[in-house]
């Protein structure tokens, strides 16, 4: 099979001669061997596995987003990937990742609220006006 992960502004990962892929579904896990039907598949966040004959066992850590599987080809488009050659690896990735976008949540939500607080007091003067 042949494996590409899709981020919005580019190509993770363009995998040749997969020998098979374990992916996350809100349901669970599921495989895919390279003679499985077409499917389309609503992925959770969580990690996916491929294995190829020259690498092994693969890890990527992917967001939410979709599997589709025409042939030999499965395309994954996810907002975020992280690949790692370990789970423990992937593991210390996510948690600074997630740390990072916490900060950014929070910059974020403190901007907002200013935004939210000068559009109600700007309502607040034209009502009086």
């Amino acid at each position: 099979m042949n494996l590409k992960v899709l981020l919005p502004f580019k190509v993770f990962a363009d995998k040749h001669d997969v020998l098979r892929i374990v992916a996350v579904t809100s349901e669970g896990a599921f495989g895919l061997l390279p003679r499985r039907r077409d499917c389309v598949a609503s992925l959770s966040a969580g990690i996916l596995v491929y294995e190829t004959a020259a690498e092994g066992e693969c890890y990527i850590a992917v967001d939410e987003g979709g599997l589709v599987k025409t042939g030999a080809n499965v395309q994954v488009s996810v907002r975020n990937a992280i690949a790692g050659v370990s789970l423990e690896y992937l593991r210390a990735a996510i948690e600074t990742e997630f740390e990072q976008l916490d900060e950014q949540e929070q910059k974020v939500r403190a901007v907002l609220a200013k935004i939210e607080s000068g559009l109600i007091h700007h309502l607040v003067e034209f009502h009086h006006d």
